[in-house]
């Protein structure tokens, strides 16, 4: 989400300068690559990149093959195949072994449905989205129909010309919003075969902080570099405040039973107890067991002890804690990296919440057997 809002920011900024820009896109790929597909970068037409479709050995090419684009005003489909270790034909040395389609589309700022318009509208609100980019794989497609379908579940915004496709199309972002999940999708549009990246589109990630100590800064500032929403909580107005903490998007200065009100918490929310104040914490922590939400992540900074011990407290109290909801409270909260000083404890945390927001085990990536990016394939409708 981060890379979305970094490319609109940039996109106005070049409106504004008047100057043309083109938007790259992974739509697909075969084998391995640093990104996955619904990875964007912005092009200007002075060479300014916004984003990222690689770990860099393909912008230097993506940035020609965008001017290009621009120029042509038309939609352009891009294959780097570096399976056969010839990758030295196209100027880069991608070193991933895959096949990767990269989408050039030049924006119409005049155009309401251009594609940075769509995503813009991602932005509105917290809701899962659906979105469409459509291509063709053929050589000689005489058309790359590019982003042209947004469902944000009651609302639907597309531009596809076809009334059968509109249909699919629907019906398949609709279908990705229930399953939660991302998919390649071929359609058989008259006589051209399309393909469609179904992107399943999470809110970002929402992070409470309870507590403005001095160790919740670079956690602050950690989340801020990820582009998660950070909304830190505190008693103490000389505490919690913009200056200092400038990168919170929301500062809530207000007594532990006067906090719950005031978040919004959903799936994509973590919440962090770190107030060093025992009793503050207990009593956000048993606000969040009485209204929970089994889908959101709970870290206690501090040992295990002190969790066993509001854990105790609360059942005193007659409010038990589930073994369901015991899975998704963390304490002592972060990973296991023998961290030691408050920025390698933020580092710990946020990865442990990243993990679980994700629905990962944090575990070395050497021991994954499964490629690290899926995507669900699906068979020709029609």
């Amino acid at each position: 989400m981060k890379e979305i809002r970094d490319i609109i920011r940039s996109f106005e900024a070049a409106k504004k300068a008047g100057k043309r820009t083109a938007l790259a896109t992974v739509v697909h790929v075969e084998g391995s690559s640093y990104r996955r597909p619904g990875a964007r970068m912005l092009i200007t037409e002075e060479g300014q990149l916004t984003g990222a479709i690689s770990g860099g050995c393909l912008e230097g090419d993506a940035l020609r093959r965008a001017l290009f684009a621009i120029q042509q005003q038309q939609n352009k489909l891009v294959t780097y195949d570096t399976t056969d270790e010839g990758d030295s034909k196209f100027g880069v040395q991608l070193g991933c072994n895959g096949i990767v389609h990269i989408l050039f589309e030049p924006i119409d700022p005049a155009a309401s449905d251009n594609p940075i318009r769509l995503l813009e509208r991602i932005l509105v609100q917290r809701r899962h989205v659906a979105l469409a980019t459509l291509f063709s794989l053929e050589r000689s497609a005489p058309r790359q129909p590019g982003t042209c379908f947004l469902s944000l579940g009651n609302e639907i915004i597309h531009t596809p010309s076809s009334e059968s496709l509109k249909k699919e199309l629907r019906d398949d972002c609709l279908q990705a919003l229930a399953d939660e999940t991302s998919a390649i999708k071929t359609y058989n549009s008259g006589n051209e075969p399309l393909v469609a990246l179904i992107e399943f589109i999470r809110p970002p990630v929402s992070l409470v902080i309870a507590g403005a100590g001095n160790d919740a800064m670079p956690l602050v500032d950690m989340a801020r570099i990820m582009g998660w929403e950070i909304t830190l909580v505190d008693g103490r107005r000389n505490y919690a405040n913009a200056r200092r903490f400038p990168a919170a998007n929301k500062i809530i200065v207000a007594k532990p039973g006067n906090v719950i009100s005031q978040l919004e918490i959903d799936r994509q929310t973590a919440i962090i107890l770190m107030t060093h104040n025992y009793n503050y914490d207990l009593s956000l922590l048993r606000q969040l067991l009485s209204a929970w939400n089994d889908s959101i992540y709970i870290g206690s900074l501090g040992p295990r002890k002190k969790l066993e011990r509001m854990f105790s407290e609360l059942e005193q109290e007659g409010i038990i804690c589930s073994p369901a909801q015991q899975e998704k409270i963390f304490g002592p909260a972060g990973l296991d990296i023998g961290s030691e000083t408050a920025e390698e404890i933020a580092l710990s945390i946020m990865a442990e919440v990243k993990a679980a927001l994700s629905g990962s085990m944090g575990r070395p990536l050497r021991e994954r057997m499964a490629p690290i990016h899926g995507l669900r394939l699906e068979k020709n409708n029609g």
